[in-house]
């Protein structure tokens, strides 16, 4: 017989869980300080409230009631509104500051469980969260009763049909499951919180490690705490292979680039521009945008390195107006610092707001910005997210990346999203007798030739023009160009150096 499964209403839960926690069961949720175990507690029973009706009980053994309600109310869950129509409420079990407390024998439960029950039958409670299970550990002075005591919770709330969260502390992020070392033995499932620091970044994750008789995603996944909503799960596990592919051409913004690409990018495509710093990457991305706008199409651009003003201003001196097309409603532009929050919290804004303004193109300059604000783990993860989010919604999306050096090289954007574009466009320094030049070449097409030459490009007050190929150069794209001496050239040498031939 399948266990059934309640579904918490906790965004990407349900994926990573295969439906909700196990119905009638007890769940510990274990955590070090901070990994948002209360929060995790408290949007368990809020989401059952707003999304199923079912009425929800908190049992507190460490933070007083009114602390939850004021730190919970910022989410926009008014508990106490719900407490006044019985679908919220509290057993208070929480100690009081200057309270000496005297335990004199066994420490015993059955005063609490009474409470408990009493509740739940009084408000039909369908979701029960406890935390922390832990503060009550000193009320024992041996490890067995207090595992025996863990085990009378346990098959008590589920003698009530109640689906139930234990919070418990844990040490450290990958050390034992929880502090007193029997939690994890009591529970029939045990999920993991962590807020581990890696490089100097925290990155929050969510691990299922056991739902006993019932199946679960495996591994550990991506979490972040939006402000507005609570607890947001990011299950790559989610993205599948089964987009819609279009024939359809749109055009780059520039005429030579459209040539070069066998008649422009394909409308759902992802397209990488790749090269080191001034050499035109923003303004790719800027013509892709105007391109765009020019066809009606609804376009969205996000910026990490450049202030709203400084793109405004540098799009204007290539003759494009972002300022109009905003006002028009066919732009949006989202101008914001990767330090200013989590790679996760970045991706959850990105995705809302391609569900809110739904544009037939987006752009990203750069994904090199973000990088820095997230380990290696966690950037190949938000770049997988991101791309697979973008072709679901069928449209065409520009990301830019930057070389480490000014002559190119393999970047560590590059090696994460490479293999998962449509397209590669590659922009490169060229130093010919003393001077610079630039170059780009299409490294990479899916689903259509393209032109295979490296060509000189050179930038003006309208934008981006192509030259002539790099004709007799080599080692361009590995920032080694060499110039190779052709046969003709090396005649006409020849013809100067010979001695027999009088000087001029």
């Amino acid at each position: 017989m399948l266990i059934e499964k309640l579904p918490t209403g906790i965004d990407g839960f349900e994926h990573i869980s295969n439906g909700g926690l196990p119905k009638g069961r007890t769940t510990l949720l274990s955590g070090t300080a901070g990994s948002a175990k209360t929060v995790f507690a408290s949007q368990f029973l809020a989401s059952g409230i707003q999304q199923y009706q079912e009425p929800g009980l908190f049992v507190t053994f460490e933070e007083l009631p009114d602390d939850i309600r004021r730190n919970m109310n910022g989410f926009g869950w008014d508990i106490n509104a719900w407490e006044a129509d019985n679908l919220w409420s509290f057993v208070d079990a929480a100690p009081r500051p200057m309270e000496n407390e005297v335990i004199a024998g066994d420490y015993d439960l059955g005063g609490l469980l009474a409470r408990i029950e009493y509740i739940v039958q009084k408000n039909k409670i369908k979701r029960v969260s406890l935390d922390s299970i832990g503060a009550i550990l000193n009320r024992f002075h041996d490890t067995h009763i207090f595992r025996r005591e863990l085990f009378r919770i346990s098959m008590a709330l589920k003698t009530m049909g109640v689906t139930a969260l234990m919070t418990a502390e844990r040490s450290n992020e990958y050390g034992e499951i929880a502090r007193n070392g029997v939690e994890e033995f009591v529970a029939d499932n045990v999920i993991i919180l962590r807020n581990a620091l890696e490089n100097e970044k925290r990155r929050r994750t969510i691990e299922i490690l056991k739902f006993r008789g019932t199946f679960h995603q495996k591994g550990e996944f991506p979490f972040t705490i939006d402000p507005k909503i609570g607890i947001i799960v990011i299950p790559i596990s989610a993205i599948e292979l089964a987009q819609h592919s279009s024939n359809t051409r749109i055009s780059s913004g520039i005429n030579e680039v459209d040539k070069m690409c066998g008649g422009g990018f394909f409308r759902d495509s992802v397209i990488l521009v790749s090269g080191p710093t001034g050499n035109g990457k923003t303004l790719l991305a800027t013509q892709f945008i105007s391109g765009g706008v020019k066809n009606d199409e609804k376009c969205l651009l996000f910026a990490y390195e450049e202030s709203r003003e400084q793109l405004f201003r540098n799009a204007i001196g290539w003759g494009i107006d972002f300022e109009k097309y905003e006002s028009e409603g066919r732009l949006k532009v989202i101008c914001e610092y990767p330090e200013v929050t989590s790679l996760e919290d970045h991706l959850v804004r990105i995705k809302n707001s391609i569900a809110e303004f739904r544009p037939n193109r987006v752009a990203v300059d750069s994904l090199s910005a973000l990088e820095r604000v997230s380990t290696i783990r966690g950037f190949r993860e938000f770049v997988i997210s991101l791309t697979s989010f973008i072709k679901h919604y069928e449209i065409a999306g520009l990301f830019t990346a930057t070389t480490p050096t000014l002559m190119g090289g393999t970047s560590v954007t590059e090696s994460h999203i490479s293999t998962i574009t449509d397209s590669i466009i590659l922009l490169r320094y060229v130093e010919m007798f003393g001077e610079m030049h630039r170059g780009l070449t299409v490294l990479k097409m899916r689903g259509s030739t393209h032109d295979k030459d490296i060509r000189e490009f050179t930038i003006d007050n309208n934008g981006i023009h192509l030259g002539k190929t790099f004709n007799n150069i080599v080692g361009i794209l590995s920032g080694n160009p060499q110039h190779i001496v052709s046969e003709n050239e090396d005649r006409l040498g020849g013809m100067f150096n010979d001695p027999k031939i009088p000087p001029i």
